[in-house]
């Protein structure tokens, strides 16, 4: 069966979400691993970021709202509502949580001889992959046959062999996918706490080191992090993108 890691990205303190993935993936996975921006967009910063540090993971990377809101960085490339969510989170967390959030590394991180995981892409953290030029720059930075990565909010696979990349969107509910060993492969789970595909559901993976990457999808309770948001005090647009997936 090999090490089974559960993947989590683009939390984005979406408590439910969160909570929601981790009852459907109970007892599947064997360690933890995160791909960046635990915090940002959502109304439960501090919950989140413990919850993740409870799980005891085996890695855990930065993304840009991680540093955006913890003051590594000032977040003068985000769009104003991104910037707005920035600082409330900052002013939100506990000093203990964002020093966590400081003491983050930045991707790219070898998990094994196979594995290693990034943020945006493993040239650069805060690059976005969205399509194969983008997959195949990727490709050529990387020193694992697997690269797992986040920050698009897009469940996708790009597959390499040679100087020819394909890319992949997996199925909506569970997409299981064999790993070759003569391939290689960047994986974007999707988003845990704020999916950008039009389905509103949490997304996360399952990894394994038998050769599998399974992707799954789960419902979780969109109207309670809605209402979390909307008492904030944070944009209600965050709000009502989550409904849609978007």
């Amino acid at each position: 069966m090999g090490v089974r890691y559960l993947i989590l990205s683009d939390l984005h303190a979406n408590l439910e979400a969160l909570d929601a993935v981790l009852a459907a993936a109970a007892d599947g996975w064997d360690q933890v691993l995160v791909l960046g921006d635990l915090v940002g967009y959502g109304a439960d910063p501090n919950a989140v970021v413990e919850r993740i540090r409870s799980l005891n993971p085996a890695a855990v990377i930065r993304g840009n709202h991680d540093k955006a809101s913890c003051g590594l960085d000032d977040g003068e490339h985000f769009n104003h509502i991104a910037r707005f969510a920035a600082v409330w989170t900052e002013q939100h967390l506990t000093p203990d949580n964002r020093t966590y959030l400081r003491g983050l590394p930045a991707g790219p991180t070898a998990i094994d001889a196979r594995l290693e995981i990034c943020h945006g892409a493993p040239f650069d953290e805060d690059h976005y992959i969205f399509d194969a030029a983008d997959a195949q720059h990727a490709f050529e930075a990387t020193q694992r046959s697997v690269c797992l990565f986040g920050h698009t909010h897009l469940p996708v696979v790009f597959g390499g062999s040679g100087a020819q990349v394909t890319a992949a969107v997996p199925d909506r509910d569970l997409h299981s996918l064999t790993l070759e060993a003569d391939s290689r492969y960047l994986i974007n789970p999707g988003s845990v706490g704020q999916p950008r595909d039009r389905d509103p559901r949490a997304a996360f993976g399952v990894y394994s080191t038998a050769g599998t990457f399974i992707f799954r999808r789960v419902d979780y309770d969109v109207a309670g992090a809605q209402r979390r948001i909307s008492a904030s005090g944070l944009p209600q647009s965050l709000a009502n993108r989550l409904s849609i997936g978007r």
